[in-house]
């Protein structure tokens, strides 16, 4: 079976020396040793600081309005994965969706101002896919009407957009390391906070809310991260160029064989590709289940990122139609991305492909 993504899984006994560690140490969790060397090791390799990391990357989001204070409503994007709208919600911040640009599949930005109400207080954009958003736009925007920036930067693991990390941008930037990512703990996910005097806040945030033994500051949760899912990532992380430099070259080959048939995302210019997915964009509707089916009838399960437009959700105020999120999500697939997926697989998806369209 050939899935649209495969978890990367590091060398065994790499991971087995680091368990080891843990057993000898019986230090499991609560901000254990191998949970903070992760923290530094992210900090150096990304180019951040302030890195916190947390059980997944929807208890980052939640962590982040939390930690921001975050009341009313909050201007987001209807294109993305269910947590990014889920994760308001259950938090009591209404989402108002702005409709994407249909080349970039970004919020776009010269829709936000005529979105804001009295009670909005944010702004969530998404990275979509890795592609970064017009974020200096995105700022000025919110620092005209005094709103917080939260980038929910699930997919954007090490781009950079000026020749710096993308993750900069924003008062927080979230990201997620479920098993499916480019770079995975497991599960677990990642706060990149901008204002130093807030990061204590948030790691309290994350315990429940408590400073000590006798003091407890906040309403807080459990959104820690473990020393397994830790070691994890600190083994991935040492094979994170080859998997970066394995997926460009079935990337490129992808672009290189389909360009003249399917709609490819248009890339933000200032921005770097970590070529986490490979989304492609049909004319038709009916385009997209012929190849779906016909894919799938060869043991090929691409995905449809994402579906349906969050603007139809049946949990969330109803507004206006989001007419271009709701055109692009029933006419994107994303098709199968990982470091080993062999040559022989990957032409048989594009046969299929060129062959039904």
């Amino acid at each position: 079976m050939i899935n649209v993504t495969k978890t990367h899984l590091p060398n065994k006994e790499k991971y087995k020396k680091y368990v080891d560690e843990i057993y000898e140490k019986g230090w499991i969790t609560n901000n254990g040793p191998l949970v903070q060397k992760l923290e530094k090791r992210l900090e150096e390799y990304l180019g951040v600081t302030n890195l916190i990391l947390v059980s997944s990357g929807t208890s980052a989001l939640e962590i982040a309005y939390r930690t921001l204070d975050i009341k009313g409503s909050a201007i987001t994007t209807p294109f993305s994965f269910v947590a990014t709208t889920s994760s308001l919600v259950t938090n009591g911040i209404r989402p108002i969706f702005v409709d994407i640009d249909k080349n970039t599949l970004n919020l776009n930005p010269s829709d936000i101002k005529n979105a804001i109400k009295k009670d909005t207080s944010a702004i969530v954009p998404v990275h979509v896919f890795g592609n970064a958003c017009e974020v200096e736009e995105i700022s000025k925007i919110a620092k005209e009407n005094n709103l917080k920036v939260i980038y929910d930067a699930a997919h954007a693991f090490d781009v950079k957009y000026k020749e710096q990390s993308i993750l900069n941008y924003g008062d927080i930037s979230t990201l997620s390391f479920h098993a499916t990512k480019l770079f995975h703990t497991i599960e677990g996910g990642a706060l990149i906070i901008k204002d130093d005097n807030l990061v204590k806040k948030a790691r309290y945030l994350i315990n429940f809310g408590i400073e000590n033994q006798e003091a407890i500051l906040h309403l807080g949760t459990n959104a820690k991260m473990n020393e397994f899912e830790a070691a994890m990532g600190l083994c991935v992380l040492d094979d994170i160029q080859e998997i970066i430099e394995k997926r460009q070259l079935v990337f490129n080959k992808y672009r290189k064989e389909l360009k003249d048939i399917v709609i490819f995302q248009e890339q933000n210019n200032n921005s770097s590709k970590n070529y986490s997915y490979l989304p492609i964009v049909f004319k038709k509707k009916r385009d997209l289940k012929i190849i779906q089916e016909k894919l799938n009838e060869n043991n090929i399960f691409p995905r449809r990122y994402f579906y349906p437009s969050l603007d139809s959700l049946p949990f969330i105020t109803k507004t206006k139609k989001m007419k271009k999120s709701r055109y692009i999500s029933k006419r994107i697939l994303c098709l199968p991305l990982y470091p080993d997926l062999s040559v022989n697989i990957q032409n048989k998806i594009i046969k299929i492909i060129k062959d039904n369209l």
